[in-house]
């Protein structure tokens, strides 16, 4: 339930927020949601109070060579525990002890369970996220529903939730979690306050799609390799998962299976995403027109580019046009 800014908030005893660090985080995954607890708790006063903790307590590693002072996880229950990624999440040696915790956090009622990045490889190795919807960072999406099958993962979330566990894509996404928790603590006006405070967007546009480095991709095998890069050759051509199969050597069928295994996507998906990446840059440029941008990269028409756009940046290509002149006008430079 939310709780609207009334001026009496300071009245409330505030929500205990803990990250839960080990050797080998990701210091962003923790400096970026912890900042939006932070400025958030101070607009209505003393509504959040923050931990670093640790396992064991005192310095932890980053994987960047800092080192966070942290303190002893409690025995008693926070409001909410988030569980910060990194290198070190993804190493079976630390799950033993986390997961053992995060099941008494559980059985001791802690209200709001959650991971950053990577830190849903903990969750998950504690069975939290059975049967539930998770996201982690795009690169890792694969491994982690290889890992741990009974996961729905969708690796083009910002973040999820489900209702008390919560995760987040990778970095940056720790503060759109941040931003929806604090929402729903404390209302969307503090949310809003909170977001134009660090700068950043309130609810930031799209998915994970929009990062995706899959211009970039390059899978184990030659076979998908190559059908890979006659893909980015031939973009403005029909590319049916028949003529792909078919530089691949392979079925059909065969074919199919082995490019969602090492790619995350099904060959028509590959190739749209290729499109809208290739499409995008020229787009935000301004100079051709959009109807020659569409058939250039291959799209049949204007509106499956559109669409396509839509699914994979949130908004269609005079939106993302006029948000890059924008950008330009005020010298800001658009990830």
């Amino acid at each position: 339930m939310n709780t609207r800014h009334t001026g009496q908030e300071s009245a409330v005893p505030p929500r205990d927020i803990a990250f839960l660090v080990y050797p080998g985080f990701q210091i962003q995954d923790l400096s970026g949601p912890l900042s939006a607890f932070d400025t958030a708790g101070r607009i209505p006063g003393n509504a959040y109070r923050c931990h670093v903790v640790s396992m064991d307590g005192g310095g932890v590693l980053s994987t960047s060579g800092l080192e966070v002072v942290t303190r002893k996880v409690r025995s008693t229950p926070y409001d909410t525990l988030i569980v910060v990624g990194g290198q070190g999440s993804r190493e079976p040696v630390q799950w033993p002890a986390i997961s053992a915790y995060l099941a008494r956090a559980v059985a001791r009622r802690t209200r709001r369970i959650a991971s950053v990045c990577t830190g849903a490889f903990i969750l998950a190795a504690a069975g939290l996220l059975d049967g539930r919807p998770a996201t982690t960072h795009w690169r890792h999406a694969i491994q982690l529903q290889r890992m741990f099958p009974r996961v729905k993962v969708d690796g083009d979330r910002i973040y999820t939730r489900d209702g008390d566990i919560w995760t987040s894509a990778g970095i940056t996404a720790g503060i759109d979690l941040a931003l929806a928790m604090i929402e729903d603590d404390l209302g969307l006006e503090v949310a809003q306050q909170t977001a134009r405070m660090l700068v950043v967007y309130y609810r930031r546009p799209g998915g994970q799609s929009q990062f995706s480095a899959m211009a970039g991709m390059e899978p184990e095998s030659d076979r998908i390799r190559t059908v890979l890069a006659y893909m980015r050759e031939h973009l403005n051509e029909a590319l049916s998962t028949e003529k792909l199969a078919a530089v691949a050597c392979l079925s059909p069928r065969q074919f199919g299976r082995a490019f969602l295994a090492e790619t995350g996507e099904t060959p028509a998906k590959a190739v749209e995403r290729l499109r809208v990446e290739v499409a995008r840059p020229r787009v935000e440029q301004g100079a051709e027109p959009i109807e020659h941008i569409a058939h250039a990269v291959g799209f049949a028409d204007p509106e499956r580019m559109r669409r396509a756009f839509i699914r994979m940046l949130g908004h269609p290509p005079q939106s993302v046009r006029r948000m890059a002149g924008a950008d330009e006008a005020l010298g800001v430079t658009r990830i």
